[in-house]
């Protein structure tokens, strides 16, 4: 148990910066230089002031508007196609 406690205390600065853009050289500094309590420090401050990684969300397209009628067929179009999907007219 104390074993487990010491490795995680001295990757902590690792643990803090696993989602920022920095990570991977806060932990190849954690792990080369850590050992000596400057490379340790110098890895923390890293990790705190590190920029967090953007995340990406799905943009959504314009809104449908109301639903439009197939003159051929009638049939009712919600999307923005310009092709009936039922008889393939252009709506």
């Amino acid at each position: 148990m104390g074993f487990l406690v010491c490795v995680l205390l001295y990757f902590l600065p690792s643990i803090i910066a696993h989602r920022k853009q920095a990570f991977l050289g806060v932990f190849l500094v954690n792990l080369l230089l850590g050992w000596t309590g400057i490379g340790w420090i110098a890895a923390l401050i890293w990790a705190c002031t590190a920029e967090e990684c953007p995340r990406y969300y799905a943009v959504a397209g314009p809104a449908p508007g109301p639903p439009r009628f197939c003159s051929r067929c009638g049939a009712s179009s919600v999307g923005l196609g310009a092709y009936c999907w039922n008889c393939g007219a252009r709506v």
